[in-house]
């Protein structure tokens, strides 16, 4: 008889958060998901033998999850979570507010009467973190600390680990000791988490496939302008045409999930599902077997809609002489799993998914072929929005496959063992979100970090193949390539543009352009000012005032009379909008102004007193009347290096101090601007090659020097 065939791929997936020069992590969700649904989902298969299962998994997150499990992981998160409570700075105390929060509410914080109490307490306070530390004592601060950790465990240790059930019973006064165990048992988790998907792998009940190994978007890696042909008209960047970066994403995955895992995957779901002919060339010259993508690709293929006659089955894709097989998912039912069923009763939820599929897999059962039914998702987000993590969801869902003599759940590989594949020769450029690449390239953000990228990759070509190139650090080279493929991935783009919001868009911003601006620093080079700024138009809220007078200080780096300032513009940026983690604000105020023939800047600095700032650099760049100018100012213990960038004419008319305070001079006739033409610049803070702080945040401070305003 007719068989339904149906085909689970769980996609587990973080971006990489680890700063590779400092070692720290930037963002803590790699460990909180290793906690729970990395782990949680394989060890939930215990109990359903005959149900066989597809795991996903993303080298570059592995990789994080090993850290973790070594006990080598810098994560200022799980350091402040441990910290004793009563030793913990203020800045700490607000870092802890700031993201300790950070958890779906109704399912995880209110589940835990003490973290319920908590998070009101919080709430309370109006977000307003200063309010929130007088009212949280120092008990309450490490009840945080624990519960805010345990509600990320997995349903396995809060079941059977006396440990961890000796902790939530607990409930609240926690003690040092308690603290010091929540971090033992976190170390203890991580360190289940690949050893559980080789035990569920060597005796066959799950099938391991890879990612890319950073999940970049292949086809834009293989050439950018692809995305033209899903969506004609769309604006692009420069042209990004790199195909050996998208076969040595592939090869890497799949030579560490061999040296890992025991065995190279034959299967792959490219990140977001993304694929073009092109991209499935390369992967079928890297041994890869079978992909998986959406069917919205697959109707773009054939040139129909991808009902249910067309989804259940798999095709053999051939083309110059290649061939692989693909699957493409039921995005309907994928799709119910991850937004609709966390709100429904688990095994009415359960009921309704299998109801379904038997409803769909009719037409196909009575022709006398089999269904293969590919239901593929993100394994590990969705779960956080279901009661005690989806758990008595699945166990319902695969205690009814496992009594179902119709159905199976089945490997993607054992399907196509058993199942004949439609040919097709030539695969629709797209990704699982309508069928594009709309997510990750077309908006004014997506795009300008494409070029950004583009340039450091361009750079690192002209640089390596140099006589120049030749003397680097064999080392540091390798760690420039290294962050080139990391800021390829597709997790940053994933936040620009318009689709997705996040607490989190401006660490992913700063986290791209760090990634970009150490593959400058790693090869001996400054990198480019623009990498100072958000790339996200956001809002950061500022007091400025435009200069009301003329004005004539003295430069020498201290503030001598309150008068010699006075009429200046005065920028002043909110520091609220800074954090312990993420943005460091390290310009107090920018006060600015002319007496028509020089221009003067002061940027009043946050230090512990004079000189502490030496080694970082103070960027310039201004424009006006046609003219554009670039300038460096590095501080030292004694007082500024300056050096004259491109474009400039300025030689010999810039001065400059500095002590308690940043102040230069540079006049404006020798730099060939004009004092009565509309005058704008903007200044960067730099440190060990990276951008810190930029002023303004967004956009230009515009004056005309001759001119003040009113």
């Amino acid at each position: 008889m007719a068989h339904i065939n149906i085909c689970f791929v769980w996609h587990m997936h973080q971006p990489f958060y680890k700063d590779l020069v400092t070692g720290e992590y930037q963002l803590p969700w790699t460990r909180m998901h290793a906690l729970k649904d990395y782990y949680g989902m394989v060890k939930v298969l215990e109990g359903f033998p005959d149900v066989h299962q597809t795991f996903n998994l993303v080298p570059s997150m592995m990789v994080q999850i090993e850290d973790y499990a070594e006990g080598t992981a810098k994560d200022p998160f799980l350091r402040v979570a441990l910290k004793p409570a009563e030793q913990l700075t203020q800045d700490e105390q607000s870092f802890i507010l700031k993201y300790f929060f950070q958890a779906n509410t109704g399912r995880m914080i209110y589940r835990y009467p003490r973290y319920a109490e908590l998070y009101e307490k919080w709430m309370a306070a109006g977000g307003d973190d200063g309010r929130a530390r007088r009212a949280f004592d120092v008990q309450a601060m490490r009840d945080l600390q624990v519960v805010s950790q345990l509600a990320w465990f997995d349903e396995e240790f809060l079941t059977h680990d006396v440990d961890v059930k000796t902790l939530v019973k607990k409930g609240r006064g926690y003690s040092l000791d308690d603290q010091a165990l929540m971090g033992r048992k976190q170390q203890e988790i991580c360190g289940c988490v690949l050893p559980v998907y080789k035990e569920f792998a060597a005796k066959g009940q799950i099938e391991l496939s890879i990612t890319p190994y950073y999940h970049p978007i292949l086809p834009l890696l293989c050439d950018s302008n692809i995305a033209s042909v899903s969506h004609p008209g769309v604006a692009l960047p420069r042209r990004y045409v790199y195909p050996g970066d998208a076969e040595e994403q592939i090869r890497r995955a799949r030579a560490f999930a061999k040296e890992k895992l025991g065995a190279a995957p034959r299967g792959m779901w490219p990140s977001e599902g993304s694929v073009s002919d092109q991209a499935l060339s390369i992967a079928a010259d890297q041994g890869v077997k079978w992909m998986a993508t959406d069917n919205g690709v697959l109707g773009a293929t054939l040139g129909r809609i991808a009902g249910v006659m067309e989804t259940y089955r798999p095709y053999l894709w051939k083309h110059d002489g290649r061939q692989m097989h693909v699957i493409f998912r039921d995005h309907y039912l994928s799709d119910l799993i991850g937004f609709v069923y966390s709100r429904m009763e688990p095994e009415q939820a359960a009921n309704h998914f299998l109801d379904r599929i038997r409803e769909n897999s009719k037409p196909i059962l009575g022709s006398g072929r089999d269904a293969l039914v590919p239901v593929i998702l993100d394994g590990e987000n969705a779960w956080e929005h279901f009661h005690e993590s989806g758990r008595d969801f699945l166990k319902s869902l695969y205690g009814k496959i496992s009594a179902d003599a119709s159905m199976s759940a089945v490997t993607v590989s054992e399907a196509l063992g058993k199942m004949k594949a439609d040919e097709i020769h030539r695969i629709h450029p797209g990704s699982w979100i309508n069928a594009n690449f709309d997510v990750w390239i077309g908006a004014e953000e997506d795009n300008t970090a494409w070029n950004m990228l583009l340039d450091a990759r361009q750079t690192y070509d002209r640089v390596t193949k140099s006589d120049s190139g030749a003397k680097l650090d064999p080392e540091k080279v390798r760690m420039a390539f290294e962050e080139l493929l990391i800021a390829e991935g597709s997790d940053w783009n994933w936040w620009y543009g318009p689709e997705h919001h996040s607490d989190n868009r401006a660490e992913f911003d700063k986290l791209f352009r760090d990634h970009v601006a150490q593959v400058y620093r790693l090869l001996g080079l400054a990198p480019p000012e623009a990498l100072s700024r958000p790339i996200l138009r956001v809002a950061v809220a500022a007091f400025h005032q435009p200069p009301t007078g003329l004005i004539h200080p003295s430069i020498e780096g201290e503030v001598s009379s309150y008068f010699e300032w006075l009429g200046a513009g005065i920028y002043r940026p909110d520091q609220r909008q800074g954090a312990m983690h993420g943005r460091e604000f390290l310009v107090k105020e920018l006060h600015y102004g002319s007496d028509e023939a020089t221009l003067y800047v002061r940027l009043d600095l946050e230090q512990p007193g004079p000189g502490a700032l030496a080694g970082t650099e103070i960027r310039m760049a201004m424009e006006g009347g046609g003219q554009d100018m670039q300038m460096s100012a590095v501080l030292t213990s004694t007082g500024v290096a300056l050096a004259a960038g491109a474009g400039t004419q300025a030689a010999g008319s810039v001065r400059a101090a500095y002590g308690r305070t940043f102040e230069l001079a540079l006049n404006l006739e020798a730099a060939g601007f004009e004092a009565d033409e509309l005058f704008r610049m903007q200044l960067s803070v730099w440190r060990d090659g990276l951008p810190l702080d930029a002023i303004p945040a967004q956009g230009w401070i515009e004056f005309v020097p001759a001119m003040p305003s009113d």
